[in-house]
């Protein structure tokens, strides 16, 4: 009997679920928190639980597949390595497009002259020598590199070539644009590769701790990952390419959402900690994003699901509005709960805010809290404020006021945060929970002071904002609602048949949306709902979304083991690898197959198409087959470009895409 392993980590919980394969049942599910920066030990607490409430012999598991948020919440809250862009063949102004600059968040540019064109002749040499030199004056701290060259996917030697001597030279992960996709758009194949390059260190290290796990356990099996599209990949491939597994986490559970309970068509919803996941089901299958996945501010050039993903989730930052009024907006940055914090630091917790609860007025960084992220060693290489606060974190845990002594020293903490060295802890829907009984997960007796802070600031009236701490956890609640509403109609308008003619998110806040939900009756009368059912998945879903679905007047379904959908989805899904080239004419009679080698040139344009063909299908096959795919199918899609002159047919392009899909290898004996 084959059993299967499935692991979600995401950014406050590790989940995992033992799956009989042959029964098509879940076994056994647990929940351990996810710890940073070691995250083994919630990997392994969650599998070692799932294993202990089976029954089943670690030997026994056939497979195991890890899907995760984290890569998707790096992303949302700006976080990940410092990286390095080698950008060949382009001009300074294009770093101002596709929102590359915004990624680079001042990280360093290397630009070089370079780079092909769009029939994949070299524009100018490639000079390596300045590159080398580049390099050495780079110094340290930088984790990864980016590659990106003018035309490279019409031909990828400068990429190659650069990445080469990076290897030689730095000894650090390199990502070529090239490698993650076949488009043309320069910037935003840089702007992917940059990302992926900033993620490599954190997917690296789950998998190593997952791997690491498996074998103390005597687990023999196969380690796969989620894409972002919901296929499985191999351990390998996801580690050189961890921008492939943003949305790994919401398309697992996408998956997940399906076979826990058979809906065909169906709004799913996917609360986690830091961000909420909205996704379309239709016939049972989740829509792909034909202009790739979209995360944040980014765009990326990722095959993903249609996945809209917004930083609101159970331990999203409460922020109060500033005005006469009080007004709460929750998210984009996460938080740790007080609640949690207080349970692994309850003397610092409680200390302080008994402290600041004995004291009339409330400061500006009163009740919360910094928290190193590392291990040991603390970070290398920081000078100035960035250095002072470091220094004050050496001990541990600390007051926010403790680390941060001057508002000049708020932005050096906050970028400590954005490069995930640093975490804040603070008051977030998870804390309001607990003062209201609906969670008692953690420590409730420190989310209620820390609650019970906060309704002592003064909006601009000078009143309080809220008369206790009951009072504020309702209104916390309630803007989780507001905002989770808003989320599951921007996605229902993206998603409709209609052309509206505006923006999902300004149709999702019209006035006469509002009214409808409203069930506005006067002397117009309108009623809005949604015209399909919600799935709600995530560990908090039932807390939070009952109120929602009497919103939007939708059916809301919250199936059993909804907490643990991603890593149920992580396992049932199949191993999918896709190979991508071009046609081109470079000129009259002459026809360009862009291999991985560079063009390759024919006098006639179906020997040209049938070579690229083949090139492909042994590409995406032998992929297939060291992903652990034995019986596989291939589907190939052709996309011609022609014009008509004078009646006759023009060749312009063609783009080929080449799939081997199938399930992969279950171990045995």
């Amino acid at each position: 009997m084959a059993y299967l392993l499935g692991v979600d980590t995401g950014g406050t919980y590790t989940d995992a679920v033992i799956l009989d394969e042959a029964a098509d049942v879940v076994v056994a599910s647990a929940k351990s928190l996810t710890t940073r920066p070691d995250l083994s030990r919630g990997v392994g607490g969650a599998i070692d639980a799932a294993i202990a409430a089976s029954g089943v012999a670690a030997a026994d598991i056939a497979m195991v597949s890890l899907s995760t948020t984290l890569a998707t919440n790096a992303l949302v809250e700006g976080q990940g390595g410092r990286v390095a862009l080698v950008f060949i063949g382009f001009e300074e102004a294009e770093l101002g497009r596709a929102g590359l600059e915004e990624a680079l968040k001042g990280d360093p540019v290397i630009r070089l002259a370079g780079g092909h064109n769009h029939a994949g002749g070299e524009v100018a040499p490639l000079d390596l020598a300045r590159l080398e030199t580049e390099i050495a004056a780079l110094g340290p701290g930088i984790s990864g590199f980016a590659v990106a060259a003018s035309f490279a996917t019409r031909n990828p030697a400068h990429e190659i070539a650069a990445r080469d001597l990076i290897r030689r030279v730095a000894n650090r992960p390199v990502t070529c644009s090239h490698e993650l996709s076949a488009g043309l758009n320069g910037p935003r194949r840089a702007l992917t590769a940059v990302l992926n390059a900033r993620l490599i260190g954190m997917i690296d290290h789950l998998i190593s701790a997952c791997e690491a796990h498996m074998a103390h356990l005597g687990i023999k099996a196969p380690l796969m990952v989620v894409r972002g599209d919901g296929a499985l990949v191999s351990a390998a491939l996801a580690r050189e390419r961890p921008i492939e597994t943003i949305l790994s986490g919401p398309a697992a559970s996408i998956a997940g959402a399906s076979w826990l309970t058979g809906e065909s068509d169906a709004l799913v919803s996917d609360i986690g900690g830091t961000t909420t996941d909205v996704c379309l089901l239709k016939d049972g299958r989740p829509m792909i994003d034909p202009m790739g996945a979209c995360v944040g501010a980014f765009r990326t050039m990722v095959e993903a699901v249609a996945m809209r993903t917004t930083g609101l989730g159970g331990d999203s930052e409460v922020h109060l509005i500033e005005g006469l009024e009080t007004g709460l907006r929750l998210g984009p940055r996460r938080l740790v709960p007080v609640a949690l914090a207080a349970r692994e630091w309850p003397g610092l917790v409680h200390d302080a805010l008994d402290t600041w609860l004995s004291q009339d007025a409330t400061g500006e960084h009163d009740g919360r809290f910094a928290l190193p992220m590392w291990r040991g060693t603390p970070p290398e290489g920081l000078q100035g404020r960035e250095g002072a606060v470091v220094e004050r974190l050496l001990g541990g845990p600390v007051r926010l006021a403790d680390a941060v002594r001057t508002r000049l020293e708020l932005p050096a903490l906050m970028r400590l945060v954005s490069r995930g060295q640093v975490m804040v802890a603070g008051v977030t829907p998870s804390d309001a929970a607990h003062v209201l009984g609906r969670l008692e997960s953690w420590d409730a007796d420190a989310a209620r002071k820390a609650v019970t802070l906060f309704a002592r600031r003064r909006n601009g009236r000078g009143d309080r904002i809220a008369a206790g701490p009951e009072a504020l956890a309702g209104q916390i609640i309630d803007q989780l609602t507001a905002q989770t509403v808003d989320c599951l109609l921007e996605a229902a308008f993206a998603e409709d048949d209609r052309d509206w003619g505006e923006a999902p998110e300004a149709l999702a806040r019209h006035p006469l949306m509002q009214a409808g939900l409203d069930r506005h009756s006067g002397v117009i009368r309108i009623e809005a709902r949604l015209g399909v059912p919600v799935i709600g998945l995530g560990a908090s879903a039932s807390s939070y979304y009952g109120a929602v679905g009497m919103r939007l007047g939708a059916r809301m379904i919250l199936p059993e083991h909804a907490g643990v959908a991603n890593a149920i989805g992580a396992v049932v899904g199949q191993i999918a690898m896709h190979a991508e080239g071009i046609v081109t004419s470079p000129g009259p009679g002459l026809f360009a197959a862009h291999l991985a080698d560079g063009p390759h040139r024919f006098n006639d344009r179906d020997k040209a198409l049938a070579a690229l063909e083949a090139a492909l299908a042994a590409d995406a096959a032998d992929r297939a087959r060291r992903a652990g795919v034995e019986e596989m199918r291939l589907t190939m899609a052709r996309e011609i470009s022609e014009i008509e002159i004078e009646g006759q047919p023009m060749f312009i392009e063609a783009k080929l895409r080449v799939t081997a899909q199938g399930r992969p290898r279950i171990a045995t004996g």
